[in-house]
């Protein structure tokens, strides 16, 4: 099964969520919609900054708790690597 690994912001160089799941357009809308987790409702972390697709959902998990150990600038340095704006990516999957 098909899994993404994803970081969402509240603003360019704001607060950072990451997150795991095998729906990435459904995970956003949760996380837009408010129902994503308490974390991203109460800090506003809902801009899609990056994500990276795992053909194997174990995959994807371990890479995730690889980056939640990552100090915050390198967190930042992977986001800005591919979107050094800090755009909304969300529109470019089709959501």
């Amino acid at each position: 099964m098909t899994g993404y690994v994803y970081m969402t912001a509240s603003q360019k160089r704001g607060t950072i969520y990451t997150g795991v799941t095998n729906d990435l357009s459904r995970r956003v809308f949760e996380h837009k919609s408010g129902s994503g987790s308490r974390f991203t409702g109460r800090y506003g972390v809902q801009r899609l900054v990056w994500y990276e697709e795992h053909f194997d959902m174990r995959e994807a998990i371990q890479r995730e708790k690889a980056l939640k150990g990552w100090p915050r600038q390198w967190k930042i340095a992977l986001i800005e690597a591919i979107n050094p704006e800090w755009n909304e990516l969300m529109r470019g999957i089709g959501w």
